[in-house]
């Protein structure tokens, strides 16, 4: 077994990681200034992970999280295009500032593997699919630019100082624990709140818009196989499906799950999101030997489960 720290462990995709981690039997430690994550996020395994609270911008707090663990997976950051667009500085500090000082701590404390989350919308508006991690990177929004930053650095840190460093560019992740009430949710989190309240869902743009969405436990895999994967260090990997279905095929797959027909109001499009989106995942195949083990329509089946459960809790438990 092996020791991990889990930065931004408190949120979404983060405390996936942390429950695999721990049913696993790895030792676990979260840092998370918990401005987008929740505890009760991590309330099944509390018993069984160290927490520490703090801020990554300060170089102290990444120094204090990094002791004594093997593998750093580093999901802290602002995950919102449109909240970078609205504050890019706190963007910065964020996703870039906390990134560099997680590089120079995992640097210092030798850890074994630093795997650092970055996104597809380093590719910006390509008309070419799927995207290719040998396809130039375009990024349109403020977001897309820290994400590119954050797998700069680690690239370099892999040059410069040997840390063995690996990107996971995640495309359209989604499934249980996505908060639905923020601004800044993803679709389906936001469909999903919709068809079960029996509102209509907003579509920003003609709906004709696609995306590879990707169920988080194929995201947590991933991870997983980065840090164990040889001959990878340096490297950048698309984590996909290889498929893509606009918002329309997703409010009909909804439609079907959930026993009615959605009909979406439509809203003008959101500044710095791109047209199409949709991952080429042969080079996570063959170094990571990766596969996305759950599909699009299973998985949204499952997270709507989740929903369902969560939304029947008794008042006044976090959800």
């Amino acid at each position: 077994m092996a020791s991990f720290l889990v930065t931004g462990g408190a949120g979404f995709i983060g405390s996936a990681l942390v429950s695999r981690l721990v049913r696993d039997g790895h030792t676990v430690r979260v840092v998370d200034d918990f401005s987008t994550g929740f505890r009760h996020n991590l309330e099944d395994c509390l018993d069984r992970i160290e927490v520490m609270e703090g801020d990554l911008a300060e170089l102290a707090v990444c120094r204090a999280s990094v002791q004594g663990v093997e593998y750093v997976l580093h999901q802290a950051a602002i995950p919102s295009v449109q909240r970078s667009v609205e504050r890019p500085a706190s963007s910065h500090r964020a996703n870039v500032t906390a990134t560099l000082n997680m590089l120079v701590a995992a640097r210092d404390a030798r850890v074994k593997r630093f795997v650092f989350a970055s996104s597809s919308s380093v590719y910006g508006n390509s008309e070419t699919l799927p995207k290719l991690e040998t396809m130039p990177e375009n990024p349109l929004s403020p977001y897309a630019v820290t994400k590119l930053a954050g797998e700069k650095y680690s690239a370099i840190f892999h040059q410069l100082y040997g840390l063995p460093a690996v990107s996971l560019r995640y495309f359209n992740v989604f499934g249980p624990r996505q908060d639905p009430h923020s601004s800044y949710s993803g679709a389906i989190s936001r469909f999903i709140e919709a068809a079960l309240e029996g509102s209509q869902p907003v579509v920003h743009g003609d709906g004709e818009q696609s995306r590879d969405f990707t169920y988080v436990d194929n995201v947590v895999e991933a991870n997983l196989l980065a840090c164990f994967a040889e001959g990878v260090c340096g490297m950048a990997f698309n984590i996909g499906t290889g498929r893509r279905f606009t918002l329309h095929e997703l409010l009909r797959s909804l439609s079907s799950i959930v026993g009615y027909t959605m009909e979406p109001i439509y809203a003008s499009p959101r500044a710095g999101d791109v047209r199409h989106s949709q991952a080429g995942i042969e080079k996570a195949e063959r170094f990571l030997r990766f596969e996305p083990k759950v599909s699009f329509q299973a998985g949204l089946e499952r997270t709507v489960e989740w929903r369902r459960k969560t939304m029947r809790q008794p008042a006044g438990k976090a959800v």
